[in-house]
């Protein structure tokens, strides 16, 4: 019975993000009272525009990852933990004993929170469930307990949707999607730590003052500050960086100017298809929960479109091979998930509000945190893969990865569960209590940053005015 339900899930979570969405959409849209023919629409709608983003994400992939191959091998990084990228690390999490029943008790578990409203959020991005999933999966492995795999897991999933609720505002306000939430650690568990570095800068005299965003870029250059340009001359310049002859520079450039103009485009796509969904659920919403608001929580690719995003994650690319080469403590070879940056960086552009100088600064910040946790953990992750019978690129002993790396509640969770290992059971206290008290910290700075009322505010969200 368990092999029939594994290969049900296994059958549905290969069909990927872009043909999972419709199906899921236009079920979700006929549940919430929609006609079949609009859900229908607007689901296929969905799925083009994610099958186009990941179209322009393969593009930017493929051509960073060139490039960040030939800058590491004229650095002549030798660093003993590679990072496999995030498609492996979620192949990884989607082939350990505890995927399976992860799954539906994530999902239920979502649906209790909404009922009794300890969330928000909607998650119905089920394909990428598998970043809720990892944490479970890495504790499984380090404690050989499913009982408290299961129990860390929700505990981590609870925060990661709190932490969804509460960056919401500016994904409707600043990145332009209302009604969407977007609930995966690996981004938004760097939004209390950027938005308390946002509160840093503004105290710094000189940094306070630097506001570099593509508004004023475009308007102070020109068409050099266009989009299109910004992606050419980072192109250009990563091209030279890499060692590229003067043709694979130029067609670096066009590529990156391409990635620039064609990623908000399919966005407003997905927009298309997603407005009848939350027009719906308004309604629904309204109807039977009254004073109740509930997001769509979708994954984080739909923001990687911002300008600043990609501009901010296009200059970490040599900024982070560098920072690997220098930073005493990591032994983390950043490769495959370089070109995922854009994901990275998604919050240091955020609670920056689009100013590139200061979410550089963040995301340099954030990446030298990702590089300690990824060289923290890269025992426990290879671990998990020799289990899975995952074959090892050659030369490779041990792995990790950025987008792995990016979950500080993970890694949280990791040093407390064993009190008897004092050392990191006090590390895991102390970085609990650091990351609590900056979230306290910065708990009204969004609501601040878009003028938005505590309570009763009726411009955000799929909420009503009843």
């Amino acid at each position: 019975m368990l092999d029939i339900i594994k290969a049900g899930v296994n059958y549905i979570l290969d069909l990927g993000a872009a043909a999972m969405l419709p199906i899921i959409l236009t079920v979700f849209g006929i549940v919430l009272g929609q006609k079949v023919s609009r859900s229908f629409r607007a689901g296929l709608t969905v799925g083009i525009g994610f099958t186009g983003l990941n179209l322009v994400i393969g593009l930017l992939s493929d051509s960073v990852g060139q490039a960040s191959t030939a800058m590491i091998e004229r650095l002549g990084l030798n660093l003993d933990i590679l990072d496999v990228g995030w498609p492996i690390g979620a192949a990884i999490t989607f082939a350990t004993p505890i995927a399976v029943l992860l799954i539906p008790v994530i999902f239920i578990f979502n649906m209790v929170l909404l009922r009794f409203n300890q969330t928000k959020t909607m998650d119905v991005d089920i394909w990428n469930y598998w970043h809720l999933i990892f944490p479970g999966a890495m504790i499984y492995y380090a404690t050989d307990s499913i009982i408290i795999a299961i129990v860390c897991s929700l505990i981590n999933t609870f925060v990661i949707f709190k932490l969804a609720d509460w960056t919401a505002p500016a994904v409707e306000h600043f990145y332009g999607l209302p009604g969407i939430s977007l609930p995966h650690g690996e981004t938004v568990n760097f939004a209390p730590i950027t938005y308390a570095l946002n509160r840093i800068w503004d105290k710094i005299p000189g940094i306070n003052k630097i506001d570099i965003n593509a508004d004023n870029l475009k308007d102070k250059l020109g068409i050099f500050g266009e989009p299109m340009m910004i992606g050419l001359i980072l192109g250009v310049g990563m091209g030279f960086l890499a060692g590229y002859d003067s043709q694979a520079i130029i067609q670096l450039g066009i590529q990156m100017s391409a990635v620039m103009i064609l990623m908000p485009r399919m966005v407003a796509l997905l927009m298309e298809g997603l407005s009848p969904i939350a027009e719906a659920a308004k309604t629904f919403i309204q109807k039977r929960f009254p004073g109740k608001e509930v997001y769509i929580g979708l994954d984080a690719a739909v923001v990687t479109a911002h300008p600043a995003i990609i501009t901010v994650a296009l200059i970490m690319v040599p900024i982070t091979i560098l920072l690997a080469a220098i930073l005493p403590y990591n032994r983390m070879l950043p490769f495959a998930d370089l070109a995922v940056l854009p994901f990275t960086v998604i919050w240091s552009v955020a609670a920056s509000k689009g100013n590139i100088f200061r979410g550089l600064l963040n995301a340099i910040l954030s990446v030298c945190i990702v590089f300690f946790i990824g060289t923290n953990l890269g025992a426990l992750t290879t671990t998990m893969a020799h289990a899975v019978g995952f074959a090892f690129p050659e030369g490779a002993t041990m792995i990790s990865g950025i987008d792995l790396s990016c979950h500080i509640t993970l890694w949280i969770m990791l040093k407390l569960i064993d009190p008897s290992n004092v050392p990191a059971f006090a590390a895991g206290v102390i970085a609990l209590v650091m990351y609590g008290a900056l979230w306290f910290w910065t708990r009204n700075d969004i609501k601040k940053q878009f003028d938005i009322e505590p309570e009763n505010s009726t411009d955000k969200g799929v909420k009503t005015n009843e």
